[in-house]
């Protein structure tokens, strides 16, 4: 793989993982727009763990959280705070692992990367964004997530595996929905983003194992190490946007306009 392709599918990841935008949806693109060769399952499997190690890096008390409520749960101890958090993150995943599964046993996948797809997820999913984020309503805090908006952003979060939707996005949309402040919601989808990236990157790397594609060279080094340099930034610029007076609306706009341009470009 050349390396500014590696160098730009990296960063891309890094970028567009955790902000409502949609990281499949831009790095399936990369290869449609641009003619270079697609980058294959071990480098989307290299750059989404750079952006895991990142989320990791930048929730560490959250995830030191889970660890002590994992061991809690395992000693059989589940009335306390952080076992409750663990439970509420398992409820959230579930949806998103069963549908993957099936979508990878049904060899979905390959059709839904297309222009079409993408350009009508990104589209929809931005005008949702939108509504979701000027809904007259509560606005809640993180400590507020029920096992009610974890079912509801869980299953939001299942409909992200289609490219374009945004994983972050839909979560971040349906959080709104519930009622959660901007910096709750995006914290809450930040943090749903463990264990669904964890759990399909297992399930890709056990994939790329079996057929004996795997190999740790310097390329798959680079595009870990850039990708979650890359997303480290972002999380730290977005979280301090919705921290202010931001709103959801540059995204709803960028959206908008990528859609857009990908429904021309495919029905052109």
């Amino acid at each position: 793989m050349e390396l500014f392709d590696i160098i730009a599918l990296a960063v891309i990841q890094g970028i567009t993982e955790f902000l409502p935008v949609s990281s499949s949806g831009h790095l399936a693109l990369w290869p449609l727009l641009t003619g270079s060769a697609d980058q294959g399952v071990t480098m989307d499997v290299a750059v989404h763990l750079g952006t895991l190690i990142a989320v990791c890096i930048f929730f560490r008390r959250e995830v030191g959280q889970v660890l002590r409520g994992l061991l809690r749960m395992l000693r059989g101890d589940f009335l306390n705070a952080e076992s409750y958090l663990v439970m509420l993150l398992i409820i959230a995943t579930i949806p998103a692992i069963v549908v993957g599964l099936a979508l990878k046993l049904g060899d979905v996948m390959p059709l839904l990367r297309t222009i079409e797809v993408i350009g009508w997820a990104t589209l929809i999913g931005g005008l949702v964004l939108g509504w979701a984020d000027t809904r007259p309503g509560p606005r809640l805090d993180a400590g507020h997530w029920t096992i009610r908006d974890a079912i509801w952003m869980g299953l939001a979060q299942a409909v992200a595996l289609i490219p374009g939707t945004s994983r972050s996005g839909i979560t971040m949309t349906m959080a709104r929905a519930l009622g959660f402040d901007r910096t709750a919601a995006a914290r809450l989808a930040l943090l749903m983003a463990i264990p669904v990236i964890l759990a399909a990157g297992t399930l890709e790397t056990a994939g790329v194992i079996k057929d004996g594609n795997f190999t740790l060279g310097s390329e798959l080094i680079l595009g870990v190490l850039l990708s979650c340099i890359a997303a480290l930034a972002t999380l730290k610029i977005m979280l301090s946007m919705f921290a202010s007076t931001w709103t959801m609306l540059p995204f709803v706009i960028y959206r908008l306009i990528l859609g857009s341009v990908l429904l021309w470009i495919a029905y052109s």
